[in-house]
């Protein structure tokens, strides 16, 4: 992907913030415990703790300065320009109907209108404040555990994010039930932000998109997307956790499902192809 950075005006910098949850597992098992979760719908981390193992302290809510490096400052830019191309792509798409919304950076736990969540929720959308929440730490592991390397594929979690910020702009999401299974809404609502991210991949492909001051994808980059797609469908997932697939659990959809949805909005660019019932 190509891209420039912004002035991060898509971005709320809640990094330095302290307070919330310490769980003394392990960074690589804490971060396995935050996909697993934003991919099945499961918080297995509170699973954890209702069993004895990790343990809860309380910090003193505060903000100070993000102890941070050049490469994660570098992610932090890359967040805001997908987060800009994108918000600027769905303004086009919907018109006066579309609202910008923000990506809030945390480290850890964060306090959102949602109610409290820490890093083994995973990358969320809270409707309550209209913004995606995310920690940074959760493309490392989607990379190096996961096999889904790339920038793209990182744009696709965000995207993917926004799509439900899109739903619920346009009143796609009243009344879904949180009942999980392979025909609940939940699922429909999963599968139709996967196409929504693929809606967005499609303006971003398009040649000579960069000079305008977009991102601009490049060959190869939507092979990323589908690899994460389908890295972290249920079925999938659920079989690296337990060693079995429970469909009646389901609340994303499978790997070949959201691959699927991805790719019809890839490949039209067309949000009506998105419907999924």
């Amino acid at each position: 992907m190509r891209w420039t950075p912004g002035d991060r005006s898509n971005i709320e910098d809640a990094r330095g913030r302290t307070g919330g949850r310490a769980v003394p597992i392990g960074i690589g098992g804490f971060v396995i415990l935050l996909l697993l979760s934003w991919a099945t719908g499961t918080d297995f981390l509170s699973l954890l703790t209702q069993q004895g193992s990790p343990t809860e302290t309380t910090g003193t809510t505060g903000d100070r300065p993000p102890a941070t490096t050049p490469a994660e400052e570098r992610m932090v830019d890359f967040v805001d320009a997908v987060m800009n191309d994108a918000q600027g792509t769905w303004a086009n798409l919907i018109g006066s109907r579309y609202r910008r919304t923000q990506v809030v950076l945390f480290r850890d736990a964060i306090q959102s209108a949602c109610g409290s969540a820490d890093s083994a929720t995973g990358p969320f959308y809270c409707p309550g404040d209209q913004k995606v929440y995310l920690d940074l730490g959760f493309f490392e592991e989607l990379s190096r555990r996961f096999g889904a390397p790339g920038d793209f594929a990182q744009a696709y979690v965000i995207t993917h994010e926004l799509g439900h910020h899109i739903q619920n702009l346009m009143g796609l999401a009243v009344g879904a039930s949180s009942r999980p299974g392979p025909n609940s809404a939940s699922v429909a609502l999963e599968l139709q932000a996967d196409c929504f991210a693929g809606v967005w991949g499609h303006a971003a492909s398009a040649d000579g998109r960069f000079d305008a001051g977009h991102v601009q994808l490049e060959p190869g980059d939507a092979d990323e997307a589908i690899r994460a797609a389908g890295a972290i469908g249920d079925d999938r997932l659920q079989k690296m956790a337990t060693g079995r697939v429970m469909p009646d659990r389901f609340t994303h959809g499978t790997s070949a499902q959201r691959v699927a949805f991805f790719k019809r909005g890839f490949d039209s660019g067309d949000p009506r192809v998105c419907e999924t019932r």
